[in-house]
């Protein structure tokens, strides 16, 4: 018997990349919507109530409209900004802290991580939970990310034959610091100062690199290159769709776009003892985004948490 899943909002980049996973499944059947009903609220909620689990792939707007409507009973999972923070909601990143993943599998509504959210929590969470940053740790960061990330119209501009030559160039954004991740990036983590944040789009598909550089005299705890390798080694034991390396590419590049297409998300540790770096490297449309999302709707449906993804 297979699960019955609905995909509000089928038709974006997040919303395809899903159906993708899980149109080939056999324990998986995608419920329709009516094309001429696609922005008729109560058919929408309609196709909730039918469903196990629906994912939201909207705007935020759209996906608070319909959160609201939704009954008590009907499972969401939401792919937008607008419910991260929402104390009513489980943040659906498996590997926050123990005991997140049966929060997930026991929950209502779930609210996806974003993408550069996903880079930062996976880097900094271990450190405030370790003690080796305290919570007004001044964190600077970037992230150098492929442009999918910005949806359909941002795809369009890249891959237009006729585009600005200016476009092969990387392009740093979020220029205000006001980025919308960042409530999650320190909500998730406990820290209570914003971190700098400056991301960056580069001329490729998908795939992202998070840094976050650390400075010894400012952390709370001594913790140099080798004993931030075990750090992470033992925050994420176990895990199957994070692994930490204990060394750097032979040829001293961490590049984005190699997990591009996979689900995973890789830890380094590079720098100095004075001055380490710390760095995630995954798909920001993978574990950044669709592939989170299948994640937690295993997970929500009681299966194995990777089962189709690659």
């Amino acid at each position: 018997m297979a699960f019955h899943v609905f995909i509000d909002g089928a038709h974006g980049t997040t919303g395809l990349k899903i159906r993708e996973y899980l149109e080939n499944r056999d324990d998986i059947e995608i419920i329709e919507i009516a094309e001429e009903k696609r922005k008729d609220l109560s058919e929408r909620v309609r196709m909730t109530q039918q469903a196990d689990v629906s994912i939201l792939c909207l705007p935020d707007s759209a996906s608070k409209e319909i959160a609201d409507a939704a009954p008590s009973g009907v499972r969401l999972i939401d792919t937008s900004t607008a419910h991260r923070v929402d104390p009513d909601w489980v943040y659906g990143m498996a590997e926050l802290e123990p005991g997140q993943r049966e929060k997930i599998r026991q929950a209502e509504r779930v609210a996806n991580p974003g993408c550069h959210a996903t880079g930062f929590i996976s880097l900094v969470k271990p450190l405030v939970a370790a003690g080796v940053c305290g919570a007004e740790y001044p964190f600077t960061s970037f992230c150098v990310t492929g442009y999918s990330g910005g949806g359909k119209k941002m795809i369009a501009q890249h891959e237009d034959k006729d585009r600005p030559s200016y476009l092969v160039s990387p392009g740093q954004y979020g220029l205000t610091q006001q980025h919308k991740h960042l409530p999650e990036m320190m909500k998730m983590t406990g820290i209570t100062l914003a971190p700098s944040f400056c991301p960056i789009v580069g001329d490729f598909y998908s795939g992202m690199v998070m840094t976050v550089p650390l400075r010894k005299e400012l952390l709370e705890k001594p913790c140099g290159v080798q004993d931030l390798i075990k750090l992470y080694q033992d925050y994420y034991k176990g895990e199957k769709l994070i692994t930490v390396n204990d060394s750097v590419p032979e040829d001293g590049f961490i590049h984005s776009d190699l997990k591009a297409g996979r689900n995973s998300l890789e830890i380094f540790v590079t720098g100095n003892d004075d001055r380490p770096l710390v760095l995630s490297r995954f798909d920001n449309l993978g574990k950044g985004a669709s592939g989170a999302a299948v994640q937690n709707l295993n997970l929500m449906l009681g299966i194995d948490e990777t089962k189709g993804l690659v």
